[in-house]
């Protein structure tokens, strides 16, 4: 099975052969930088990388990445999601991209895909809430607040209102953080920068599930700058962002409330500097293995009757919303059911 790599340290990525070699960037305690120890690759095990870090590479390096089906995904200081290198689209048909086009210009089948997105989003949160509600955590009244904007969702007529009831949605949920997070204090959600630990760490997971959202969508035949929630081009890839909101609940916000009420991450892992708090290398190294651990981790699925990844569901996510599209089968957004 592929790997993926994350380079947290500056460095230089070249093509040796037919493995790759990373060269990181070292820098000692009088501020000069020196070579580190290369570390060599082989292509086979690759399936994309993370770079945190500035990357030196050249095009011829990119072509060989391109030809293995290689992707990179970029974060800058702020851990910010900048870009990604994305091999040449050899899935993309025809028939699929005007598919997903006819259902973003016809504004009653774009908004029946959208509220599905808002659905599935919103009964994942509340399958979160109602977990720690069950094990002392009084969440009731946050419950009920979701539950009651949840139900309107359906009779959005418009995209932006939709957007809206889904924004008041996600900020309610967040205020059910401060009751399931025993040490940390959520506030109010701050971006770019986030403003302390929680907000770091829901910045960095989502960007981390967006791109796992972009990789998927990429192994299909969908167009992931054709999108139906989000407005095409707000970001470049903006399907991926619809699809992530689906997944932000199990996938990140698990992961944060087990790394944080374990004890597992700690104030020694953040850098605060004025009005910003960003995850450490070594914070990012713990929650990057913890976000993997969830990836590769399986459970029964429903329906195929065997157990699978949730790195593959986002997958079979994608492959839902094609057949809608192809007027297969009727789009139903994945609901948590345990």
């Amino acid at each position: 099975m592929k790997k993926t790599y994350y380079l947290f340290n500056p460095g230089t990525l070249q093509r040796k052969d037919n493995t790759l070699k990373f060269t990181p960037s070292i820098e000692d305690g009088n501020g000069i930088e020196r070579e580190g120890q290369p570390r060599y690759l082989p292509v086979e095990d690759i399936a994309e990388f993370y770079a945190f870090g500035s990357l030196n590479a050249n095009s011829a390096l990119y072509n060989f990445l391109g030809q293995k089906d290689i992707s990179v995904h970029f974060f800058d200081y702020y851990e910010n999601y900048t870009g990604s290198f994305m091999p040449r689209d050899s899935l993309l048909a025809g028939k699929m991209i005007l598919a997903q086009t006819s259902y973003y210009q016809n504004k009653k089948k774009r908004i029946v895909i959208a509220q599905k997105f808002v659905e599935g989003a919103a009964f994942n949160m509340l399958k979160n809430l109602k977990y720690y509600n069950t094990r002392g955590k009084d969440l009731d009244e946050i419950v009920g607040k979701i539950e009651n904007l949840s139900s309107q969702t359906n009779f959005a007529e418009r995209v932006d209102e939709l957007m809206g009831l889904e924004g008041n949605i996600r900020q309610a949920y967040y205020e059910g953080f401060n009751e399931i997070i025993n040490d940390f204090v959520m506030g109010t959600r701050t971006k770019q920068p986030p403003g302390n630990e929680i907000n770091a760490l829901i910045s960095f997971g989502n960007m981390m599930c967006y791109s796992q959202c972009l990789r998927a969508i990429h192994q299909t035949q969908l167009n992931p700058t054709i999108s139906y929630l989000h407005t095409p081009g707000e970001r470049r890839y903006s399907l991926a962002l619809d699809i992530s909101e689906i997944f932000k609940p199990i996938l990140v916000d698990r992961v944060i409330f087990r790394l944080l009420n374990k004890k597992e991450l700690q104030e020694k892992h953040f850098d605060k500097k004025l009005n910003s708090c960003l995850l450490n290398p070594k914070g990012k190294k713990i929650f990057v293995q913890a976000f993997e651990e969830r990836l590769t981790e399986t459970f029964q699925h429903r329906s195929l009757k065997r157990k699978i990844s949730y790195k593959h569901l986002i997958k079979l996510e994608c492959y839902k919303l094609a057949k809608h599209l192809l007027t297969m089968e009727e789009y139903k957004p994945f609901k948590m059911y345990w």
